[in-house]
C-alpha cells in the first residue's frame, strides 16, 4: 500500500467508516454524525447506482474512499428441494470482491479469490457470498465459511493470504468475522463441529480454537448456526460473545477461554447477532421458535439460572438482529411485523406489520430507525412511545443484505446492484 493511501485510510478511520457487519461497533447504530436521507426512489437522491460484478448478500464495507463487496459469479443454478429446504445448486461458481470508488461507484479492482466447481448448495435465501467482510486500513478480510478465507490488500485487491478450513454448513455460509487487535475472529458452528476460533490477521494461522458446549441432538441439521461474535466491555473485562445452537457463549478474545455460558434453549440455525448496550446483552435464540432475551454478561461458569432479565416469544426474527437505540430495543419478524419493547422489561410499546418479509437487520442512524424490506421497501419511523412513519421507499431488486451507512449517505445493496442514497 503507497503511503499517501495508508494515510488517508488511517486519518479517515471513524466515524465516516463502516467497517463490518452492522458498522464499527456492531450494533447497526450509525455515528452521532451520520445523517443518511430520509426518502429516497430510482429517481430520487440516487447519488450514485453501480452493477456488480457478482451476486451476494454480504453488506458493503466502507473505509476512506473506498467501498468493498464480495460477491460470487454463478453458472447453471437450479432451485431444487433437498431434504426439508428450498436450496440452490451451481454448476460452477467464482468468488470475488469489488473494490469501488466511493465517490462515483465506478469499479476500481475485482480480484477472483476461488473457482469452485459444483460447490455445496446454498438455501435460497442464502448465497454462496453472504459473509460481510471486515476491513481495517491496509488489510481486508473476506469470509465465505468453509469455502475459504482471504486477506488482500485493499489498494491493490493482491491477495495476501488465504486459510481453508473446512465446514459443514448444509445451507451454506453466513456468518461475518470481527477483528480484534491483531486476531480475526470466526464463529464456526457446522453440522459436524461447532467451534470458534481466531485467526493471526497477519499470516492466517490458527491461533485458538474453542470447543463450544455439547448439543445434544441426533438430527445434525439442528447444530448448525449463523451467528457473528460481538466483542464487548463487561464485568471488568473484554469478552466475544457468540450466541450458537442451545448455548449463549462468552470468551477471553486473547486466548478462547470460555468465560460463562448460558442455556437459551433449543434454537439453532440463529441469524441474528446479539446486541448490547447499558450493561445488558439482547438475543435472539434462532429456529424454530425464536426467543428474545436479555442478559447480564458479567457472570462466571453456568450462568444460565442467574443471567436472565426477561424472555419474550412472540414476533422475534430468526434472521435479523435486534437493535437498540436509546432506551428502545427494535425488531423487526421474518415476516415484516415490526416491534419496538421497552429495553429494560422488554414491554412492548407498539407493534405495525410493514407489509413484506424482512431478512436485513434494522438500522439506527439520524435520530430515525430504518427497516430494509426483502423487496425492496424501506420503511424509515420516528422513535417514540408510538409507531410514527417517516417514509415509505421503495428500489427495484431483492433486499436481503443489511445496509452500511457512512456520512450522509446510506449504502443498499440488492442482489444485483448497489446504490449510494444521499440527500441532495
Amino acid at each position: 500500500m503507497t503511503f499517501s493511501l495508508l494515510a488517508v485510510l488511517v486519518f479517515a478511520q471513524g466515524a465516516a467508516d463502516w467497517p463490518g457487519f452492522r458498522g464499527p461497533a456492531g450494533d447497526g447504530v450509525a455515528a452521532k454524525d451520520a445523517n443518511p436521507p430520509v426518502e429516497w426512489s430510482e429517481s430520487k437522491n440516487v447519488l450514485w447506482k453501480t452493477e456488480l460484478p457478482a451476486r451476494g448478500r454480504s453488506s458493503p464495507v466502507i473505509l476512506g474512499d473506498r467501498v468493498f463487496v464480495t460477491g460470487a459469479r454463478e453458472s447453471g443454478v437450479k432451485r431444487a428441494k433437498i431434504g426439508p429446504d428450498d436450496m440452490q445448486t451451481a454448476e460452477q461458481i467464482v468468488l470475488t470482491v469489488a473494490c469501488l470508488d466511493r465517490a462515483s461507484g465506478k469499479v476500481i479492482w475485482n480480484a477472483v479469490l476461488r473457482e469452485i466447481d459444483k460447490p455445496d448448495p446454498v438455501h435460497w435465501l442464502n448465497s454462496w457470498a453472504t459473509p460481510t467482510p471486515a476491513l481495517e486500513p491496509g488489510r481486508l478480510f473476506c469470509e465465505f465459511g468453509g469455502f475459504g478465507t482471504w486477506c488482500l490488500d485493499p489498494e491493490s485487491g493482491k491477495i495476501l493470504w488465504e486459510k481453508r478450513i473446512p465446514m459443514d454448513a448444509q445451507v451454506g455460509p453466513a456468518s461475518s468475522p470481527v477483528l480484534w487487535r491483531d486476531l480475526l475472529l470466526l464463529v464456526r458452528d457446522g453440522r459436524e463441529a461447532q467451534y470458534v476460533a481466531a485467526l493471526d490477521k497477519k499470516s492466517g494461522e490458527i491461533v485458538w480454537k474453542t470447543a463450544r458446549p455439547p448439543v445434544q441432538v441426533n438430527n445434525a441439521n439442528s447444530k448448525k448456526s449463523f451467528s457473528s461474535p460481538l466483542v464487548i466491555e463487561a464485568g471488568g473485562r473484554t469478552q466475544v460473545v457468540a450466541i450458537g445452537p442451545h448455548w449463549l457463549v462468552a470468551y477471553d478474545p486473547a486466548t478462547g477461554k470460555e468465560l460463562w455460558k448460558l442455556r437459551h434453549g433449543d434454537g439453532y440455525s440463529i441469524g441474528s447477532v446479539p446486541v448490547f448496550g447499558q450493561g445488558t446483552l439482547y438475543v435472539g435464540t434462532g429456529c424454530s421458535r425464536p426467543n428474545l432475551i436479555s442478559v447480564k454478561p458479567d457472570g462466571e461458569g453456568d450462568v444460565t439460572s442467574t443471567a436472565i432479565n426477561w424472555r419474550v416469544t412472540k414476533g422475534i426474527p430468526m434472521i435479523s438482529s435486534p437493535l437498540l437505540g436509546g432506551d428502545d430495543l427494535y425488531w423487526v419478524s421474518d415476516d415484516g411485523v415490526a416491534t419496538c419493547a421497552e429495553s429494560k422489561t422488554g414491554a412492548v410499546r407498539w407493534q405495525s406489520r410493514l407489509g413484506e418479509g424482512h431478512l436485513a437487520s434494522p438500522m439506527y442512524a439520524g435520530g430515525r430507525v430504518y427497516f430494509f424490506g426483502k423487496e425492496g421497501k424501506t420503511t424509515v419511523v420516528k422513535p417514540g412511545a408510538a409507531f410514527e412513519r417517516l417514509a415509505e421507499n421503495q428500489v427495484e431488486g431483492v433486499v436481503i443484505a443489511t445496509p452500511a451507512v457512512a456520512g450522509k449517505s446510506l449504502y443498499l445493496r440488492t442482489d444485483t446492484h448497489l446504490y449510494r442514497l444521499e440527500s441532495r
